[in-house]
């Protein structure tokens, strides 16, 4: 859907990017996927540099709300960078809960293959939303996710 009006290329590269921020987060649910299929590392060599500066203490913190602040809520950034902005922002926060709930499950003994097998859906779930989401912006259309972007179209005018 592209009703805000024609998207530039710039627009089209910078709407997508901010999908990497999940994309890196997912790499945490990673582990037991490349474990089995270690052939796929090389996909993610790109992400090495990125992933080097993601190791300073409070990046992804700082990147979280760097983003949310200076481009969400900026009306001067054209509406589709926006918009994919949050919701590569909504993701992220689903991700940090499942985080949360995997490592309060994974204290309990038993549920290691459960764990392996949660964590390799979660993982290819967005990874799926990362190809999606980057195809989506360089068409210049926006990224219909249900669900999340009915909550973010509450957030972006």
């Amino acid at each position: 859907m592209n009703w805000r009006g024609t998207t530039t290329v710039r627009d089209r590269i910078f709407s997508g990017l901010p999908y990497l921020l999940p994309l890196l987060d997912s790499l945490f649910f990673a582990q037991s996927f490349f474990h089995l299929f270690p052939q796929l590392t090389f996909l993610f060599v790109p992400l090495l540099p990125v992933l080097a500066l993601y190791s300073i203490p409070f990046a992804s913190l700082i990147l979280f709300f760097g983003l949310f602040l200076l481009v969400v809520r900026n009306e001067r950034i054209p509406h589709i960078i926006r918009f994919n902005t949050m919701q590569a922002l909504l993701v992220d926060i689903v991700l940090i809960l499942c985080r949360l709930i995997l490592q309060l499950v994974g204290g309990v003994s038993g549920f290691a293959f459960i764990l392996k097998t949660v964590s390799t859906s979660i993982f290819l779930g967005v990874a799926a939303i990362f190809v999606y989401g980057v195809v989506q912006s360089l068409r210049g259309r926006y990224a219909e996710i249900p669900t999340l972007s009915d909550a973010v179209y509450m957030q972006v005018r």
